[in-house]
């Protein structure tokens, strides 16, 4: 049999680059140690500061590397085992919700969300940000969008913003009959705000998951909830249940 186009294409140079980077973690570094700078990490394996890049940024997708504001590119932690699943008929607020409230406001959501409502182009809406933490660490970041016609009573509740406001919004969706959800996986860039909150330098990949929550036939919630590509993967369940977390937990689980 012959050997096919893509068999007998080379490995490309940053590859074989990173599992030399790999090994040398394994025995030159410390974790939580700060490498060397670009220009010598170059010299030191005899590359161009390219290719290092490349190596460096697919070593920090896999979750060996961290690039952390104001300090550099440091050996990272092993990875713990966290799961975050999604119950097909929990609205987020629900009891043993993982998510911490961080805050509330009330905008116009961007496009692609105003599309999932099919809501007015000028339409404001109520956004509450939450957070997710596990071992010590921020592994997501979420913006859950509520129209005022899913909350009418809110109103009635005298708390301008602020993480009080958004909590009130989660117990009136929780009056809510929920028929079910619906989920988008895709790819990423971390946005300013969304990096800050994991620690990440803005671009850094992320997973971002898009939940639409259904009441009556009708788009009731959006979410909007970017996880950390470096640290977190996804697995589906036989129920179909989307379930996000950490490799070593099925490593641990083998």
């Amino acid at each position: 049999m012959g050997t096919t186009q893509l068999e007998s294409v080379p490995e490309p140079k940053y590859w074989h680059l990173k599992t030399v980077l790999s090994e040398a973690l394994d025995s030159d570094f410390a974790v939580g140690e700060i490498l060397p700078n670009e220009r010598d990490l170059a010299a030191r394996f005899g590359v161009a500061r390219a290719t290092l890049r490349q190596a460096l940024e697919q070593l920090e997708l896999e979750g060996r590397l961290q690039r952390r504001r104001g300090v550099g590119t440091t050996v990272a932690p092993p990875r713990t085992a966290v799961s975050v699943a999604t119950a097909q008929h929990d609205w987020p607020g629900a009891p043993g919700d993982a998510w911490t409230t961080a805050d509330a406001t009330s905008a116009v959501p961007p496009l692609a969300v105003r599309r999932l409502f099919d809501a007015d182009a000028g339409e404001e809406m109520h956004i509450v940000r939450r957070t997710r933490v596990a071992h010590g660490q921020a592994v997501a970041a979420e913006l859950l969008y509520v129209p005022a016609a899913s909350v009418p009573e809110l109103s009635a509740i005298d708390v301008p913003s602020g993480p009080a406001r958004g909590r009130a919004v989660l117990r009136e969706l929780q009056r809510l009959g929920l028929d079910g959800q619906d989920r988008a996986v895709e790819l990423g860039s971390a946005r300013a705000d969304d990096a800050k909150e994991l620690d990440r330098l803005p671009g850094a990949p992320v997973l971002v998951v898009t939940t639409r929550y259904v009441t009556e036939g009708s788009t009731s919630a959006v979410s909007v909830a970017t996880y950390r590509a470096d640290t977190c993967r996804l697995t589906f369940g036989d129920s179909g249940d989307l379930e996000i977390s950490h490799p070593d937990q099925h490593r641990q689980a083998s």
